[in-house]
């Protein structure tokens, strides 16, 4: 890459049949950084240019090109550039029931959920195939060169780095107080919903409820409901709902405010994702 070269903010979102449930991303960054997010899925980057830098478990971590930053279902990670020049990568969003049922397929029995230890994986091999992958999935001009490819990539990955015991979920905490305030936020995500109505339902005052969420889950109520406002967007924008409607359905108070948070969660802004 040349030392004069910048990349810019630019990313696609696309699907595949060949890994239903799946989101995919081909982008390149330079100036956008993503706040504390989770995915539902297993997010399994190659970088393909660059250095990104993110923030994971409690420690501050950076991807170079080559590198393999795994991050488990449910875990709030950040992204950033970690070079002037940004980053480049490929990313696939695999869900948890097909990662989980492909590591029971190869070992003949069934597994706990696959977990992936902090840091970046520097695998060359494995990146090469994850890569190739992504990139035979992307062009969708050959199905079976294709599913091959990704189903050698991914089995490659969990047999050379996956561990046995299940991963943490910020979305299924055994802290049954904290349970119980995700399921306050959750319930009707358009209704208002004062710190005082969660800590109620939880038996705690509303200090000792906000300290607790945020420890549990690393982020305080209100931004913790948006991230699962986002989440279910998803949904209904590839459906064709207007971003409007989905604003309005998913609590909030307009477009642009939706459109704000939904950029800094996803790199786009809403209307990219509809007809994903």
């Amino acid at each position: 890459m040349p030392a004069a070269h910048r990349f810019q903010d630019s990313a696609r979102y696309w699907r595949t049949p060949l890994l239903p449930g799946a989101d995919l991303l081909t982008a390149e960054y330079h100036d956008h950084e993503f706040t504390p997010h989770w995915h539902d899925a297993y997010t399994i980057p190659v970088i393909v240019a660059g250095a990104e830098g993110y923030r994971y478990r409690g420690a501050d971590y950076v991807a170079e090109a080559g590198g393999v930053p795994i991050i488990n279902p449910g875990e709030l990670h950040t992204g950033s550039k970690a070079v002037e020049a940004g980053w480049r990568y490929r990313v696939m969003y695999a869900p948890v029931d097909f990662i989980h049922d492909l590591a029971s397929e190869l070992s003949g029995k069934p597994q706990a959920l696959p977990f992936f230890a902090p840091g970046v994986i520097r695998d060359p091999d494995l990146a090469m195939r994850l890569a190739r992958a992504h990139r035979l999935l992307e062009a969708g001009d050959d199905a079976l060169a294709a599913e091959a490819a990704m189903l050698d990539a991914l089995s490659t990955l969990l047999v050379r780095y996956s561990q046995t015991q299940p991963a943490p979920s910020l979305l299924a905490t055994d802290d049954a107080r904290v349970a119980i305030m995700q399921e306050r936020l959750t319930g009707d995500l358009i209704e208002p919903v004062t710190l005082a109505d969660v800590a109620r339902a939880a038996g705690l005052s509303p200090f000792h409820a906000a300290r607790l969420f945020a420890q549990a889950t690393g982020l305080p109520p209100h931004a913790w409901r948006n991230q699962v406002r986002l989440q279910r967007s998803l949904a209904p924008l590839r459906a064709g709902v207007s971003v409007t409607d989905v604003a309005a359905a998913s609590g909030f108070t307009d477009q642009s405010h939706f459109t704000r948070h939904f950029r800094r969660m996803f790199g786009v802004p809403p209307g990219r994702w509809q007809g994903v």
